[in-house]
């Protein structure tokens, strides 16, 4: 390796261990429990029981200031009595499954299981603070047949970058090449299809549809999947990789590390946004709401922004420290081009076969990344 991507490796993943919570690479992730004594689950004595992932809630952040957990206890007189945090959705699902929690932050699939299993229950917006500050778009996200299931929290969207000194950009090279990384989803069914191109709801596909991109994902068997955002520092650094599926985060990271990484034009990209909902057996739900209200107000939006690299869902969040995720993310048009993400068949019905259920998609994406 040469020193100018030594230096380039180095820089990069000091400020993802530094300076992005979420993406703090570590080998083998594990849960994160708090401190402090944990009593059995859903208290109604002041207590929360919360699960999210790294970077969304600290009792440190980018600065000594910004302790969600310990302002949060000092100023509402509720206790945080356990903070689970990890680091890919995967490991969300799993200590989702395992006990119940008071609050949990879920993206757009899990929020769905949650939802179908009943481990959460709908929030009365009235009582969130701010709830009018979020975008509309993004409050209709969490919205479930007249019904609000999630106060929205920060997102996200792809875009695929590509090394300039060495390849051309082009989206069908990219899925073909040997040396592209993309994101270890099987909601990346969603992008291949976008990028096959006769598709307009790439969370709708039909049987046909879903062939055409799994054909487009199984032209190389080579290339590479990954869940931690060190994989793709690495790859470039190392000349390992020409292409990547990537957040306009990581892409900004590479570049102010000298990589001549560039983002291939797209017509439309996916994207995500993940919400704060409320379990379904909260006996008390005064410091869930509490907890809500404080997750939804600018100051804790704009901190687990800039510390997580991801865009808040709140505007009035768009200053000082997450001035520029929000710039990096873009607002107005560029949100046009997003495809949010729903979970298979989005709104359209798969009980007569218009649309592929979300279980065909986690049936093949293992034949895929095996």
């Amino acid at each position: 390796m040469n020193r100018r991507r030594a230096y380039a490796l180095a820089l990069a993943a000091s400020a993802l261990v530094a300076g992005m919570g979420a993406a703090r690479p570590t080998p083998t992730p594990k849960p994160t429990p708090s401190p402090t004594p944990t009593p059995s689950a859903t208290q109604s004595d002041g207590t929360l029981q919360i699960l999210t992932y790294r970077g969304y809630a600290e009792y440190g952040g980018i600065s000594p200031k910004a302790n969600w957990v310990g302002s949060f206890e000092k100023e509402t007189g509720c206790r945080i009595a356990r903070l689970d945090t990890v680091q890919t959705a995967e490991d969300m699902k799993r200590m989702a499954g395992q006990r119940p929690y008071d609050v949990i932050s879920a993206g757009p699939v899990l929020a769905a299981d949650l939802i179908d299993a009943k481990q959460v229950q709908p929030i009365d917006p009235a009582k969130v603070t701010g709830y009018d500050d979020i975008d509309e778009r993004f409050r209709d996200m969490s919205t479930v047949s007249g019904k609000v299931y999630g106060v929205p929290y920060l997102w996200g969207y792809h875009e695929f970058i590509y090394d300039s000194a060495k390849v051309k950009g082009d989206i069908k090279q990219a899925f073909a090449s040997d040396r592209v990384a993309l994101r270890d989803t099987p909601l990346t069914i969603a992008d291949a299809a976008l990028a096959e191109g006769s598709v307009k709801e790439p969370f709708e596909l039909t049987k046909d549809q879903l062939d055409r991109a799994m054909a487009l994902l199984e032209q190389s068997k080579g290339r590479t999947y990954w869940q931690n955002p060190i994989d793709l520092v690495q790859g470039f650094a190392t000349g390992a990789l020409d292409y990547a599926q990537a957040t306009p985060y990581y892409r900004l990271l590479l570049q102010k590390a000298g990589m001549p990484v560039k983002t291939l034009k797209t017509h439309e990209t996916t994207g995500w946004m993940d919400s704060w909902m409320l379990g379904a057996s909260v006996p008390d739900t005064t410091c869930a709401y509490r907890w809500l209200n404080w997750m939804t107000a600018p100051n804790a939006q704009r901190d687990a922004a800039a510390w997580a690299g991801l865009a808040p869902a709140n505007a009035k969040a768009c200053k000082g420290r997450a001035k520029l995720m929000c710039e990096t993310y873009g607002r107005g048009k560029e949100l046009d081009r997003v495809a949010f993400a729903v979970r298979p068949p989005g709104g359209c019905r798969a009980d007569d076969g218009e649309c592929t259920e979300y279980k065909t998609w986690t049936d093949w994406w293992p034949t895929l990344t095996k």
